[in-house]
């Protein structure tokens, strides 16, 4: 007995027809009788047909298995001569079922977030489920994370997550360039392979870092009033290591002790090295620090805070009082390319003073004083010096003061030069 296929395998819903044949030589007349699985006494005869093949006689029938015919049947074959006399063979074969595998889906597949940094590490997560009289969580499954490339076509492995109980996945990954993510199921005996949806995520080139070195506001501490200064270094990051950063413009801020509150003061754009001066009057007490609010392709920084007391200015020492009295420019007029002459007297408290006194000059028309010489007073005070004179034009003595008295100047005096 020939059965074909051999064996039957009845996949899921569907249905198989096996054909059964066999041969016989000399007889008229033949049968076959296929009996299922089971306590089953009698079994089903089966149509036959017949084709000669010169004394041999082969017959062929056929029949139609599904997923409820599953086990070990038996046939029956049997021959007959026409004269009463019959022969007969039998056997098993076997009706196998293999179940259909379930369908799978891949649901609420995301990346995120959906704008990053070259290098920056991206969430990819989902839930794979199955169809089981309704879609239920697959847990216990491996799900492959796949990325394609903006501009290929392909996608690549990167990595493998194992779902939860309730058929939810997640990992991170890194994100080198822009393109489409997507999780693929490759299936197995109880259910198919699946892909989900695809996520784009865009990938920018990343920022470099800067920082702020060697802040310092100075001096400390200061008197209030006076200027402060600020220096630092503004850097970035580089090929090289940390290079300094050109063109750039710093902010330089100020938080007064007690405040929470950072205010503006003053900046500077940096040079080629990146080094950065300002100044400010300084007022109270507080920190400093210089700010870089960062510019294409370079991430802001700020510097460290720098604390500066700033105190009372102390009040200049007591001085006296100095006069230039007496002044006389002479003789009136003079010359052209004469001797003019100066006298007058130098007075502190009262008394003569020793000081080296300046003798200046103001040509007529003119608006700018011109200095011309400096001579000393004697220990009474008394002033004397002499000039050629080549202009007409006012006359006068200034005393610029020393560390015990306060400066002074004389009255002015016309003379005119005459030719």
């Amino acid at each position: 007995m020939d059965v074909s296929p051999s064996p039957i395998v009845v996949t899921g819903d569907q249905q198989v027809t096996a054909t059964f044949s066999f041969s016989t030589k000399g007889a008229g007349k033949a049968e076959l009788q296929l009996k299922p699985p089971g306590d089953v006494s009698v079994g089903s005869p089966i149509d036959l047909t017949a084709s000669s093949h010169g004394q041999w006689t082969r017959w062929t029938g056929k029949k139609t298995f599904d997923a409820k015919s599953e086990g070990r049947w038996s046939f029956l074959a049997i021959a007959h001569d026409g004269q009463g006399g019959e022969k007969s063979t039998d056997g098993t074969f076997a009706v196998d079922v293999k179940k259909t595998a379930a369908d799978s889906r891949i649901v609420d597949f995301g990346a995120h977030p959906d704008l990053v940094s070259k290098g920056d590490r991206i969430s990819v997560s989902g839930r794979l489920q199955v169809e089981r009289s309704g879609w239920q969580g697959y847990g216990g499954q491996r799900v492959t994370i796949t990325f394609r490339e903006q501009g290929t076509d392909a996608y690549r492995h990167i990595t493998t997550v194992d779902t939860s109980r309730s058929g939810w996945f997640a990992t991170r990954v890194t994100a080198e360039a822009t393109g489409w993510w997507r999780a693929e199921f490759g299936g197995n005996a109880d259910a198919k392979s699946s892909v989900s949806d695809t996520d784009r995520v865009d990938v920018k080139a990343r920022s470099r870092d800067s920082r702020i070195v060697g802040f310092d506001a100075y001096p400390e501490p200061v008197d209030k009033g006076d200027r402060l200064a600020f220096r630092g270094t503004l850097q970035a990051e580089g090929s090289h290591g940390w290079e300094g950063l050109s063109g750039e413009r710093v902010a330089i801020l100020f938080r007064a002790d007690g405040s929470s509150r950072w205010e503006r003061v003053t900046g500077d754009r940096t040079g080629r090295d990146g080094r950065f001066w300002a100044g400010a009057t300084a007022q109270t007490s507080g920190w400093w620090r210089a700010v870089f609010e960062g510019t294409r392709g370079v991430e802001g920084s700020s510097s460290d805070s720098d604390r500066v007391r700033v105190v009372k200015p102390t009040p200049p020492p007591s001085k006296d009082k100095s006069r230039l009295v007496s002044f006389n420019a002479y003789p009136e007029p003079v010359k052209y390319g004469k001797y003019l002459r100066f006298r007058g007297a130098l007075l502190v408290d009262g008394g003569g003073y020793e000081a080296k006194v300046a003798l200046y000059f103001l040509p007529k028309g003119s608006s700018k004083w011109k200095y011309v010489k400096t001579t000393n007073s004697t220990g009474s005070g008394k002033l004397y010096t002499k000039v050629k004179a080549y202009k007409s034009g006012y006359w006068k003595f200034v005393f610029s003061g020393d560390e015990d008295t306060y400066g002074s100047q004389s009255g002015r005096d016309y003379v005119r030069v005459k030719r």
